[in-house]
């Protein structure tokens, strides 16, 4: 449901992304949510009132706590207000709720409560990030925070060392060298990566390099937000010999190399540019007689 398609009256759930810096980043969408909400559910109440005398909003809602530690005892209370027909604003301290953030257990409770759900779009450190990176980004995924013990922390990295797409991370400023070395431990020292830091802020760094370099730069100490964005495992000889096969093995029955191409990448996770460019070689080489 859109949100031309609420009814006056009715209750919904607005998730309320938030600027990650600057708060002249604030949409008109936002300032004209938070203005209208019935109730706005805050991941920090002091860091909300301070973006609502920055934007120059006055608002009537009732500003409640809205946080990890609170979120279960909370969410049935702003369930029953959104049934009476108020809107609840949920807005952490920055970014979209939910990503990493209070939100999604409101979300799924909303639904269920068979209460409209809909979003405020606002700036995003996942895509921010992935953006000025450096790094592929056709296809990605998001990781957040991985676990704060280094054990578990080097078995979710062992187990995301094959994977082809490009990773984003959020990690605390004082574990991020941690996270670095075990990342290059688990990855290899010539993974690229980039930290980004301050993302959208006056002082926003970008570094990019190998996971070795990046550990040593962050050795000497790392403050602020920060999110980090590593390359996708490189496919192995053998993995380009298998797609290739494949990508032959469909243009033979009739298919198109470029709808062949985009349907092997997708099943074995090679780029999809990078085996688009090897077919058309093996192709011009007079080993594949298939339509583009």
């Amino acid at each position: 449901m859109s949100r031309a398609e609420f009814a006056d009256g009715q209750g919904r759930l607005v998730l309320a992304g938030t600027p990650i810096g600057d708060a002249a980043d604030a949409s008109p969408a936002l300032v004209r949510a938070l203005t209208d909400a019935d109730v706005i559910a805050a991941e920090d109440t002091r860091l909300l009132h301070t973006l609502l005398a920055r934007l120059g909003i006055e608002t009537a809602a009732s500003v409640v706590s809205y946080f990890e530690g609170n979120e279960a005892s909370r969410t049935p209370g702003l369930v029953e207000a959104m049934g009476e027909g108020k809107v609840v604003v949920v807005a952490t301290d920055a970014g979209m709720p939910s990503v990493s953030d209070p939100g999604y257990r409101l979300v799924v409770a909303a639904i269920e409560a068979g209460i409209p759900v809909t979003a405020v779009p606002g700036p995003s450190a996942v895509l921010t990030a992935l953006a000025i990176s450096g790094l592929p980004v056709d296809r990605f995924c998001f990781e957040g925070f991985l676990p704060r013990k280094p054990g578990e922390r080097r078995r979710r990295l062992s187990e995301l060392s094959a994977e082809p797409r490009t990773m984003v991370f959020f990690e605390a400023p004082h574990r991020l060298a941690r996270f670095l070395a075990d990342a290059a431990s688990e990855f290899g020292d010539d993974r690229p990566a980039a930290v980004c830091r301050e993302l959208t802020k006056p002082y926003e760094q970008v570094v990019r390099g190998t996971l070795a370099e990046l550990v040593t730069w962050a050795d000497e100490g790392v403050r602020g937000e920060v999110t980090v964005v590593v390359g996708g495992a490189p496919a192995r000889s053998g993995d380009w010999d298998e797609a290739l096969g494949r990508v032959r093995g469909i243009v033979a029955s009739g298919g198109k190399l470029s709808a062949a191409v985009a349907e092997v990448a997708h099943a074995t996770g090679v780029r999809r540019s990078e085996l688009y460019e090897r077919a058309l070689v093996q192709r011009s080489s007079g080993t594949d007689e298939g339509n583009r």
